[in-house]
């Protein structure tokens, strides 16, 4: 992108930074995936959707769209299910609000575990050059993730979309049924796991309100916080990008007044204006965010125990559901295939049995002369 915000089409014609920008550290290789980090709702698949249009490789599994995200979710179904298997082995949830610290495992059984997502890896990405990895569970997963990028070979660039907490409490009231003050609080730990376990690596915070209403100057700083350039953002793909990205993806407001909401609502606060600062180039200390770390540290001492287990044996009833859902969609499609050809062998049957009366009908004609 060049300084105006328009773009040069001939330096988006291949994956090569420019030779004076800063490389990310990891990626002598040349290989780097784009890690979209943050809570659920957060505006996650609208900043995959713009990373896939400007270049990052979708998975080869997507998760479908749905009444709820109409547009899709530009993620990989295959690892989403994989980082449920994973959070519940070490008793938590995707909506655990105690998922924060990092779920850990004993390292032999994590092992294999690693082994599993770098074969998931490299069947859903093969040898993709950047791959697009948008799960928000990957966020509280993020240390076991490293890991496995870093045997494979692959540098990480963090974007982490910045949306107010009232925004996306709204959005999981109405897909999920979740009160606000558990949304809140999933929020706050989603987001300090986000910051904590990227703070070593290329990462950009972007505001999504500001991205759905100019994502190219969230682009320059996708960039420039990068210190590379998107692979392939040309004429073309920034006008795919203006038809998807538009105030229709907006179905949540943030009113509300976060403080009125309890202890889970001053938490989501504080938490709020350092990611608010972040996205606006504002210097913050992190003081505020270790603060809010040991607040919700106190509370999983306090609480973690009641609440933890209940949303692991909830995710594992929803996923059992899930995956007989899904089982059952699959077998409906084969059994429809299997009824298509059926009527394809049918209507060729009929077409052949057609020709053979008529030979019949031509070769009684013959003998009877």
């Amino acid at each position: 992108m060049t300084s105006d915000g328009s773009f040069s089409p001939d330096a988006r014609d291949s994956d090569a930074a420019p030779a004076d920008a800063p490389r990310p550290d990891a990626e002598i290789g040349g290989r780097a995936a784009y890690l979209v980090l943050g809570m659920h709702r957060s505006g996650t698949s609208a900043t995959g959707q713009l990373l896939s249009l400007a270049g990052a490789r979708l998975p080869k599994n997507l998760m479908p769209a749905d009444e709820h995200n109409a547009q899709g979710y530009f993620e990989p179904w295959r690892i989403a299910t994989f980082n449920d298997e994973r959070l519940r082995a070490a008793g938590s949830a995707w909506d655990d609000a105690f998922a924060f610290p990092f779920p850990a495992l004993p390292p032999q059984d994590d092992d294999s575990w690693g082994a599993r997502a770098a074969a998931l890896l490299h069947d859903e990405y093969g040898t993709a050059r950047h791959p697009l990895v948008k799960d928000p569970r990957v966020t509280v997963l993020l240390p076991f993730w490293r890991e496995v990028f870093r045997a494979a070979g692959t540098a990480m660039r963090c974007v982490i979309p910045v949306r107010h907490p009232l925004a996306v409490a709204g959005s999981l009231a109405r897909r999920d049924g979740f009160p606000p003050q558990k949304s809140l609080l999933l929020w706050s730990v989603y987001m300090l796991a986000a910051e904590a376990y990227s703070r070593d690596l290329p990462r950009a915070f972007i505001d999504y309100d500001r991205m759905l209403a100019d994502w190219r100057g969230e682009v320059v700083r996708i960039e420039r916080d990068h210190g590379a350039p998107l692979p392939r953002l040309g004429p073309k793909a920034a006008q795919a990008i203006d038809a998807a990205l538009t105030s229709e993806l907006r179905h949540n407001s943030a009113g509300g007044d976060l403080a009125a909401l309890g202890w889970t609502g001053e938490l989501a606060a504080q938490v709020h204006a350092w990611f608010a600062s972040a996205a606006a180039d504002e210097v913050a200390p992190v003081a505020a965010l270790d603060e809010a770390q040991a607040t919700v540290m106190q509370r999983k001492r306090e609480l973690g125990p009641l609440v933890s287990p209940v949303a692991r044996d909830f995710d594992a009833a929803r996923a059992e559901l899930l995956d007989l859902r899904q089982t059952l969609a699959w077998e409906r499609r084969q059994l429809a295939e299997v009824q298509a050809r059926h009527e394809t062998v049918l209507r060729d049957w009929w077409t052949q049995k057609g020709v053979m009366d008529e030979a019949e009908v031509a070769l009684d004609t013959i003998l009877a002369r």
